[in-house]
């Protein structure tokens, strides 16, 4: 039977104003899977207004308060696991073993974010001015625009949405178009942990149509965003033109390092898990394999077989890793950047055939400039495996990007690892482990085109808060001494 989902506005459930729809589809058959209200302009401005109502008052409310609501939110994801479950395999094509990851990424984000509201501290300021007493404290900033994506859209949403609730702030939050389900079970979620209405806003609908409106909209003081590069960039304009602050969180081209004295035990599992976990649309994929030469072809030998292992079996099945990609669209793109590289001399050493709507991990080596996904982000099952030299030749290689999210080096030496994190060009770098991870409380985020800012409980407070100064003159006291 097909959902029906509505916009989340001011604490009601509310068809978009005009009555417009749109279909959401299945990744595995792209049958119907549910018609989701399509909001239009006068929702978005709704929306807004509904949270800059709230957060008049919202803004005061107790430490403790925020602190419960977050706990609360935390225990209703654990009892609702299996439901949050459905829905990641059913609407954005999630094998189970990572639908049951994102939730439980998703319940410790709820329980770290509990812990800010009683960190969000000022300081005691020394005067030059006899008698003054001098202080700064930490305010919220207003509304937040929090733009999801749809492939990890549970893990975002509570990324991008946690901090601005735990330090007082409100939030409009629009959906992917492929996740609006997703999106209407959240909002469900902090409506039921007892978010006062207006604090928590959802928005359904096409993002090139209402997303510019949603953040040039006056009383959105913040971005919180997760996408591709292309708006990425476009957004970063209009809140640079509205001096709204904004963090970005966007594409990645990631290097795994394999040096001469890595084990092999740890690093072929660890560019399988790191380049094809839910079939490689993450941007933290392993896209670009930079592997010794002496070591060259028997790694080869054994990612492929690694790969070639993997199953592409019910979606419901724990050993299942490689599920249908998102849409017509993305699969169109895979399937472009496979055929320029084999066009323009790359080897494919395996995969490249597609099982209905899953593309089989595909291993490309020969891959030089001038193929598309030399420089571009696949966001599918795709990889390129490159010979090296030594350190310093794969470092150049890494760098070579304008990309720098995440990034891996696998050695037994940990002079050739402290020297590849201090100069790999990422905002992120794992040694003897994949590129692709994660936790609620770290700096997560890039530098060049993989975006700016931080998601992350660590540095949320300075994100979603603004420092204000107070002095207090005591009556007489200038001329007291």
């Amino acid at each position: 039977m097909t959902i029906r989902t509505q916009l989340w506005i001011g604490g009601q459930w509310r068809d978009a104003a005009d009555a417009r729809t749109f279909v959401d589809r299945r990744p595995e058959d792209d049958g119907e899977y549910a018609v989701a209200a399509r909001a239009g302009d006068a929702d978005v401005d709704a929306a807004v207004a509904a949270a800059h109502a709230a957060y008049q008052g919202y803004r005061y409310t107790l430490a403790r308060e925020r602190e419960a609501w977050m706990l609360r939110a935390a225990q209703l994801l654990e009892e609702r696991a299996d439901a949050f479950a459905e829905v990641l395999i059913d609407e954005i094509g999630s094998p189970v073993m990572k639908a049951r990851f994102e939730i439980q990424y998703a319940i410790g984000h709820l329980r770290t974010a509990a812990g800010l509201p009683r960190r969000a501290c000022g300081q005691t300021l020394p005067s030059d001015s006899p008698g003054r007493f001098g202080m700064s404290v930490r305010e919220p900033l207003g509304v937040f625009a929090c733009i999801t994506p749809f492939n990890v859209p549970l893990i975002k949403a509570m990324k991008q949405c946690t901090g601005p609730l735990a330090t007082g702030n409100t939030v409009v939050m629009l959906a992917s178009e492929e996740a609006p389900v997703l999106g209407a079970k959240v909002a469900e979620l902090f409506h039921d942990a007892g978010f006062p209405p207006g604090t928590f806003n959802l928005l359904t609908g096409i993002g090139h149509e209402i997303g510019d409106r949603l953040v040039e909209a006056p009383q959105v003081r913040a971005l919180n965003f997760t996408g591709s590069t292309r708006v990425g960039r476009h957004l970063s304009e209009l809140c640079g033109r509205h001096l709204k602050r904004a963090l970005l969180e966007l594409g990645g081209k990631n290097p795994m390092l394999i040096l001469e004295d890595a084990d092999l035990d740890v690093a072929v599992p660890g560019a399988v898990m790191g380049m094809f976990l839910y079939q490689g649309q993450a941007c933290m994929a392993a896209s670009r394999i930079l592997v010794a030469r002496p070591l060259y072809e028997t790694f080869l030998e054994r990612f492929a077989a690694a790969a070639n292992s993997l199953s592409l079996g019910s979606l419901r099945e724990p050993s299942t890793v490689i599920g249908p990609i998102i849409s017509e669209r993305q699969r169109q793109r895979i399937r472009d950047h496979i055929a320029d590289a084999q066009a323009k001399g790359a080897r494919l050493l395996t995969g490249g055939e597609w099982v209905g709507n899953r593309c089989r991990p595909t291993i490309l080596t020969g891959v030089r400039e001038g193929m598309t996904c030399y420089r571009e982000e696949t966001f599918g099952p795709v990889t390129a495996v490159y010979p090296v030299d030594d350190l310093d030749h794969a470092l150049a290689l890494a760098n070579d990007s304008a990309y720098g999210l995440s990034a891996a080096v696998y050695t037994r030496s940990l002079e050739s690892a402290l020297k590849a994190s201090q100069q790999l060009h990422a905002g992120m770098v794992h040694v003897n482990a994949p590129t692709l991870y994660d936790e609620p409380h770290v700096p997560f985020g890039g530098v060049g085109d993989s975006g700016m800012g931080r998601e992350g409980a660590v540095t949320d407070i300075d994100h979603c808060t603004e420092w204000k100064w107070v002095t207090i003159q005591m009556p007489g006291a200038a001329h007291a001494h």
